[in-house]
């Protein structure tokens, strides 16, 4: 049986202007692909995916594809904000990316049932969503792969990216290979440059030319880069409106080998979130990507009302 796909493209008039303004004043409109089921297995639910930093809606599509006719519903891949085909906004908050899925949930018409999954920085959009209650009034579960709400620095490392990008930009080269050399002077690890090179694309230099640039707008995340160590509530208890808690099913998903959630942060994960559960797989910080077949068994069990923490 085959899945249908279908991409929903930004509004001509978001084309037109970087930041259109909604009812909430932050959310900006996403761009996303949706995968439809070949069968419809769970009428009424559908599953959202977001996306880490230097990501994009592209790198969900084969997992899309599996989640859709695994669980037998709609699952969205997003591009979140400055990101992928998405608007350029400031600031790059994650109260700020909450509402931006509400904005797209109103858009797509989800009114109930949504299971939202979220890697690293979209790990941290999608628990801002669900612990916002103005919000999450049609949230069924949360998914958090390789990311706790911890606060803390960003690891240098995202901001030498970003330089390195800009230097791909200002070399102008014109091929993935001279560009990887370029990556290579910050990032040893061939896989993670092929990755950060997902969000390259072709620009005329106006002499009939063309190089690589990003879509990543550069100059704004260098900006951003310290709100994505960031997070806009503080640990409970107390329960408060500035230190929430989501009583709803919840899994985070670590990697055995990432450091993002740890013996120290698991409390807070547990403060936010008195319903979770926690599983650990043989992989870093790119999860799905170490383990695509492993991830889509543990969070389809985990929608479908399993048990799957595997925590000794």
């Amino acid at each position: 049986m085959s899945l249908r796909a279908s991409t929903r493209p930004l509004s001509a008039s978001l084309k037109a202007s970087a930041v259109r303004t909604y009812t909430r004043p932050a959310a900006v409109e996403l761009a996303y692909d949706v995968f439809e089921p070949a069968e419809v297995k769970q009428p009424g639910q559908s599953l959202v995916l977001c996306h880490g930093l230097f990501g994009s809606k592209q790198n969900w599509r084969s997992l899309a594809k599996g989640f859709a006719q695994r669980l037998g519903m709609p699952v969205y891949a997003l591009d979140m904000r400055n990101h992928g085909l998405s608007t350029v906004a400031q600031p790059h908050g994650y109260a700020d990316m909450a509402h931006d899925i509400a904005e797209f949930a109103d858009k797509a018409g989800i009114k109930s049932g949504m299971n939202l999954l979220g890697h690293s920085m979209g790990g941290k959009a999608v628990q801002a969503y669900a612990l916002n209650k103005e919000l999450n009034s049609n949230l069924r579960s949360l998914i958090a792969i390789d990311m706790s709400p911890a606060t803390g620095k960003v690891a240098p490392i995202f901001m030498e990216y970003i330089n390195a990008m800009r230097e791909v930009e200002a070399a102008k080269v014109s091929s993935r290979a001279e560009a990887d050399k370029i990556m290579e002077k910050v990032e040893p690890d061939a896989a993670v440059r092929a990755f950060l090179l997902t969000n390259v694309l072709n620009k005329d230099d106006g002499d009939g030319k063309s190089y690589l640039a990003f879509r990543v707008p550069l100059d704004v995340m260098a900006q951003e880069i310290p709100e994505i160590g960031g997070f806009p509530y503080t640990v409970p208890p107390p329960v408060t409106e500035t230190s929430p808690q989501w009583e709803g099913p919840t899994l985070f998903l670590k990697g055995k080998k990432s450091p993002y959630i740890n013996r120290k942060n698991i409390p807070i994960c547990e403060a936010y979130f008195p319903n979770m559960q926690l599983v650990s797989l043989d992989a870093g910080h790119w999860v799905h990507a170490d383990q695509p077949a492993e991830t889509t068994d543990v969070v389809s069990k985990f929608i479908a009302g399993e048990r799957v923490d595997n925590r000794e």
